[in-house]
């Protein structure tokens, strides 16, 4: 065999998924250990408990050697600045609630609810006609109307205008594909499904990461992570770091966290799921966990209530 065919079936060895058999549980790992993605698992050094946390790594991730550079791939082509929204981008779900004015004369004058009952191919969107006072709103089409939209990750504000009004089989407006549309702001407090691992520090104080977890779910002030055990109690305090990518947003989030909640799941595997609130996030942080939970927003866990 040649030098160069040497080199690289050393480098494919290298680069190649590993085994369970090649982590000995209580030794010094003797390279980085990393994603299929590239993701940071664990530093050189780091050492694994156990089998049953060894087992935790390999059934839900896909160790890779980290001293060995993986092929590059193909970069994403740039995403298109500042294009206007459009009714996909809004996530509006049937029933959403609404509220509805004319344009003309509209300063001051109140918003009248109403639900979305459709949206059409072409954008056009269906609405129930408002009512007061038991009594249906005076309007007329060809009218222009300002709608506030209530989706369920943000506030939005956009512009119709009026093509029809139906009063069977119920009394219902049909409107024109939606302009001008902007976000008034957003809804805090969604959190959706996640799947990325967490290393994870014992305490505030200590050096390194001791091992790593993996995500359940996310918003944007915090993590539900899934443990071989029990990290840590109700108010104790972590160390975490993970890796967040969305569209052309890669960012590496290094932070503390409190100890919300704790509980063990029943199954065939014995995890650990602990609710963390992240009190030490940056700005460019916290911009990269709104980014990356509202991308997400179609696949909600839950309204937590609160501010995670």
């Amino acid at each position: 065999m040649t030098e160069t065919a040497t080199a690289a079936a050393a480098t494919e060895s290298a680069t190649a998924p590993l085994a369970a058999a090649d982590i000995t549980p209580g030794e010094p790992l003797p390279w980085p250990l990393i994603d299929a993605d590239g993701t940071l698992l664990l530093d050189s050094g780091a050492t694994l408990v156990g089998e049953l946390e060894r087992d935790f790594l390999f059934r839900h991730f896909k160790p890779h050697r980290g001293d060995t550079e993986a092929p590059a791939s193909e970069p994403k082509k740039p995403a298109a600045e500042d294009a206007p929204l459009t009714v996909r981008d809004l996530h509006l779900t049937i029933g959403a609630l609404m509220g509805l004015r004319p344009q003309q004369g509209a300063s001051g004058a109140p918003m009248h609810p109403c639900k979305l009952i459709g949206v059409a191919p072409n954008e056009a969107i269906f609405v129930t006609l408002p009512y007061v006072d038991r009594r249906p709103i005076d309007i007329t089409p060809g009218e222009n109307v300002e709608i506030v939209a209530i989706a369920s990750h943000a506030v939005y504000r956009f512009v119709c205008t009026i093509h029809a009004l139906y009063q069977q089989p119920l009394s219902y407006l049909v409107l024109s594909k939606p302009a001008n549309i902007r976000m008034l702001r957003e809804r805090k407090s969604i959190r959706v499904r996640a799947q990325f691992p967490v290393r994870y520090g014992i305490g505030e104080e200590s050096e390194g990461f001791q091992g790593v977890a993996l995500a359940r779910g996310i918003s944007a002030l915090g993590l539900s992570i899934a443990a071989p055990w029990a990290l840590a109690k109700v108010g104790e305090r972590l160390r975490v770091a993970f890796r967040l990518q969305s569209g052309e947003l890669d960012t590496t989030v290094e932070t503390s966290a409190v100890v919300r909640n704790v509980h063990q799941e029943e199954g065939a595997e014995p995890l650990h799921t602990l609710g963390l609130e992240l009190d030490s996030l940056s700005p460019a942080d916290q911009m990269a966990m709104k980014v990356y939970v509202f991308d997400r927003q179609d696949d909600v866990l839950y309204w937590t209530g609160g501010s995670r």
